[in-house]
């Protein structure tokens, strides 16, 4: 686009892929996101000094705060996004009901925003009954949320998930929302321009989740017909018109798969982090959209322009362990060798060498498969799985190729309790060969004969329990 892009980066950052391949970084002084990646004002004066015209705002930390979008604006620099009042309204989860409930589109019952002890708790609960779900006000990502199932629980509940909301987005208050069982998380991709020409590019579904985070994304979604997918396009783009929104959005649903009904959930004033799977079967750059509609340029696409083509799945690739809990892992990235191959995307921030540090998220890639047919591109993602070597931290991968190799996520029977409901998914599971691997490599860590390393200390009693755990914390050179 004849672009000059300008890189930020903390210290843990200075040697990341993003920081090298831009044609000008900037350091932001400080490790932690508070004293970099948040620090509105030292983000302001790094444009003022490099002269940008704009901030592209990614899809984290800053992106759906209005008040840095508001102090771009009264810098003269463009914020390429939505205008810091769309994104104040739809960042107050209440108050983006009531817009869903002014462009005509069914929400789930909940209370007013509340605080712990609040009596309207109680009260929605009496009404409704177990289970529920309570939610941040101000927030989403699955930060502050949590349900409850009995009543001895709430007031516990709700003050831990206060609390945690209170730390993610600096607001503590909280609502009730009646919970919908088994059900389909799907959402919109959206796109406007300043004129209120507003198309969507199709659903993703984003149904596997674990702690209310997506990690596996796939369009088009196996659940939608085609007159559900026309009904629930034109929900979204009636809520993002009421919202008066410009640029991408995304507005998401929650589908009752029994019945076909679906319920406005929040609309996310940002670009997506799963949007690749959406670029792959549209055939645009959505971020190339972002700055031209930013530009003022108008919306040149029509809604019968948006043709489909083919199936894409994305699957996250985090550091963290899915059989403990998902606890983040950290450490040097002795080795990244990602797949690569026809059909096959890769969007990484990280490289071979690079630190997993403690400051930020945990997410390490994003892989997304693509094929004309969704059998298809479901193979292609088992194979890029298998073929993905990540050594040094614990990743997710085993997890992803459990979900994708299962019988009931193939056919597309899902929900967003999958891995609730299928316990054995997060389960670790050693095959005979990986079986003598492991002991061998624990045997190595341990400093002691094979033999020896598959009997517990002081007893005759094979170990039975994970080799790779028994380990402990060593780490191969």
């Amino acid at each position: 686009m004849g672009i000059m892009p300008v890189a930020v980066y903390s210290d843990p950052d200075a040697g990341t892929p993003h920081v090298l391949m831009a044609e000008q970084a900037v350091a932001l002084p400080g490790s932690t996101a508070e004293e970099t990646y948040l620090s509105i004002s030292k983000l302001v004066q790094a444009a003022r000094d490099c002269g940008v015209d704009a901030i592209h705002p990614g899809y984290g930390f800053l992106s759906e705060n209005p008040e840095f979008a508001r102090a771009c604006r009264d810098a003269h620099i463009t914020f390429i996004g939505p205008t810091p009042e769309s994104m104040a309204a739809l960042g107050d989860k209440l108050h983006s009901k009531d817009i869903a409930l002014a462009a005509g589109v069914p929400v789930v019952p909940s209370t007013p925003a509340c605080l712990p002890g609040d009596p309207v708790a109680v009260e929605f609960a009496d009404r409704w009954g177990f289970p529920l779900m309570v939610k941040a006000a101000a927030g989403g990502g699955g930060r502050g949320m949590r349900q409850v199932n009995r009543q001895a629980d709430l007031g516990g509940d709700m003050e831990t998930a206060s609390r945690e909301a209170q730390a993610a987005f600096g607001d503590g208050r909280m609502f009730l929302e009646r919970y919908v069982a088994n059900p389909r998380h799907v959402e919109i991709q959206v796109l406007a321009d300043g004129s209120g020409h507003t198309i969507h590019l199709g659903e993703r579904e984003c149904s596997i989740q674990r702690r209310h985070q997506k990690i596996i994304e796939e369009t088009p979604s196996p659940a939608l017909t085609p007159e559900l997918r026309r009904r629930m396009g034109d929900a979204a783009i009636a809520v993002a018109r009421e919202a008066g929104y410009v640029n991408a959005g995304t507005v998401e649903f929650l589908l009752d798969p029994r019945s076909g009904e679906f319920y406005f959930l929040e609309m996310n004033a940002r670009l997506q982090v799963e949007h690749p799977v959406t670029e792959a079967v549209v055939g645009l750059d959505m971020v190339e959209w972002q700055i031209r509609i930013a530009g003022g340029e108008p919306l040149t696409l029509q809604q019968e322009d948006i043709q489909p083509r083919g199936h894409a799945i994305e699957c996250r690739i985090y550091a963290e362990d899915p059989y403990r809990d998902f606890v983040p892992s950290t450490g040097t990235l002795l080795r990244w060798r990602p797949p690569s191959g026809p059909g096959l995307r890769l969007d990484s921030g990280v490289s071979e060498g690079q630190e997993v540090s403690i400051y930020y998220d945990s997410m390490l890639a994003k892989l997304v498969a693509w094929s004309p047919e969704r059998d298809l591109a479901l193979r292609r993602m088992e194979a890029a799985l298998s073929q993905f070597l990540v050594l040094g931290v614990v990743t997710n991968i085993p997890l992803l190729r459990a979900v994708v190799g299962h019988a009931q996520f193939q056919q597309g029977e899902y929900d967003t309790g999958f891995l609730e409901w299928n316990p054995a998914v997060t389960s670790p599971f050693i095959s005979g060969d990986s079986r003598m691997m492991a002991r061998a490599l624990a045997a190595w860590a341990s400093r002691q004969p094979v033999g020896q390393a598959s009997q517990q200390a002081g007893s005759d009693r094979p170990v039975s329990a994970n080799p790779w755990q028994s380990a402990g914390q060593r780490r191969l050179p």
